[in-house]
């Protein structure tokens, strides 16, 4: 039987693998839904979020490779949340989250 994670999470003290777990718990959770822009996780971000340019140097090699990110706030190191991989960007760039 998979683990429910009890949310939010430490991200700092997962593995990656259960990074992933915690990342699906929270689609679930969720339902599919980015809670940064609103928009199904399994299709693109709003448009409001594809305009924002995102300065890619600012971001780990292979940051963008992964569709889904598990976001959370980098201060606290407690997880928030599945966004998309832009949306995670513009977070962070424009909000320090």
């Amino acid at each position: 039987m998979a683990r429910i994670w009890e949310l939010p999470v430490d991200y700092t003290k997962l593995t990656q693998p259960q990074r992933r777990k915690v990342r699906l718990q929270y689609i679930t959770r969720q339902n599919g839904i980015c809670p940064h822009c609103g928009q199904p996780l399994e299709g693109p971000p709003s448009g409001e979020v594809q305009v924002a340019r995102v300065n890619h140097a600012l971001f780990p090699p292979k940051f963008f490779d992964h569709p889904i990110h598990l976001h959370h706030n980098h201060r606290t190191g407690l997880t928030i949340g599945a966004v998309h991989a832009h949306c995670n960007a513009v977070l962070w760039q424009y909000h320090g989250q």
